[in-house]
Parts: structure tokens; sequence; C-alpha cells
């Protein structure tokens, strides 16, 4: 069984990510499991262990090597049921590194499901129950931003309300070409684009500065 579960996550083995780590998402897939019957933290579609492995833990793990490991903290603007910043503490935690990852939630049950998690596998999160857009002044070290808001909204975020920052990481999905195409014509960024290890036609952005385009009379 423990050959089985490693073997299912070896889209990551290009990462070096420890065993201790596979058995922390495994875990952590349980209690996802066990609280979907009572509230939707993720697609009813989706709660099967190897669906959740490739969809949520892979896609989410994916991003470890894009993390700036010399800040105190990392920020996951709407991290929903903990994707990506429930994965990300993991692999940190069991990479000993004492980096902070903050989590904005609005849902009171999500938020409490999250310090569940957290507490039971002794991650280093902070979880704030509230809208982000709220939020002035921010600084921190990497953003993550997955399946939360459209592409130009979260770069008008990020532009307006973080006063430092040292990278922005997207996770585009199929129709991701397209809206990066329409991005760019509003937006100058400095970025990386690296192709996904969870789906062929998906993509990661890494994004270190942006600007806004003055527009044009």
């Amino acid at each position: 069984m423990e050959e089985e579960i490693l073997n299912s996550y070896s889209k990551l083995d290009s990462l070096n990510v420890s065993r201790e780590t596979y058995f922390d998402f495994e875990l952590l897939i349980s209690m996802i499991v066990k609280k979907n019957k009572e509230i939707n933290i993720i697609s009813r579609k989706t709660v099967k262990n190897q669906v959740i492995r490739d969809r949520h833990i892979v896609d989410s793990a994916q991003i470890i090597d894009l993390i700036d490991l010399n800040s105190n903290t990392t920020t996951d603007l709407g991290t929903g049921g903990g994707m990506p910043g429930l994965i990300v503490a993991i692999l940190l935690k069991n990479m000993k590194k004492d980096i902070m990852v903050q989590l904005y939630e609005k849902s009171h049950h999500k938020s409490i499901f999250l310090r569940e998690v957290s507490r039971k596998l002794k991650l280093k999160t902070e979880i704030f129950e509230k809208n982000v857009f709220e939020s002035k002044n921010l600084k921190t070290g990497t953003i993550m931003s997955r399946a939360f808001k459209p592409m130009p909204v979260v770069l008008d975020l990020v532009h307006k309300n973080f006063s430092n920052y040292k990278n922005l990481i997207f996770f585009m999905g199929k129709n991701g070409k397209e809206m990066f195409r329409k991005t760019l014509k509003d937006w100058d960024l400095e970025y990386t684009e690296k192709k996904s290890l969870s789906s062929e036609n998906s993509f990661l952005l890494n994004i270190k500065k942006i600007n806004k385009k003055i527009e044009k009379n």
C-alpha cells in the first residue's frame, strides 16, 4: 500500500518530495473526503482519492520550486479548501522552512476546516476569515492565485493592495492562453511560463513585476 501511494505521486518525482510529505498529503485527503460530506470543500464529482491527488495535490505542489524561500510569509489569495495554501504549508514543513503561509478565505465553515487541518498536521499557517480585497498595504513573499478570480482582477488587487511582494504565481487552465493574451493588452508583466505537471492543457505563470499600461485617449 505504501508503494502504491508513492507511485500515485510520481508526477512530483522531479521535485524531490519526501515520503513524510506524501503521507501528510494522504491525511489531508482523508480529512477532505470526510468534511466534504458536510460542506463542499471540493466539487463532489472529484471526491475520489486519485482524482484529488492529481487535480488538487499534484497541481498545487508543483509550484514549490517557484516559492520565494527567503521570505517570512507566502500568501494564498483565496484558498477555498486549502489549495494551494495547505499543500504548500505541508511541503514547507517537511522542508524545515520557517515560513508562515497566509490563507485568505471568506467562508466561515471552510476557515474552520483550514484551522483543523493546520492543527492536526502542525502547519505554520495564518487563516484570515475575510475578503482579501478589503485588506490594504499588504506585504509578503510569494502570492498564489489558483481558481480564485480572473487574472485581470487579481493583477489589479495585487497592484493596489500589496505594497511589497516577491512574485505572483498564477495557475492557468485550458483557456488560459486566450485570457493571458487579452490581459497583456492592459498590463506590462515580467514573467516566465512553466508547463503544468497535472494537465496537458494547463500552465503556470511566475510573475515578478506588474505595471498597468497607461490608457491612451
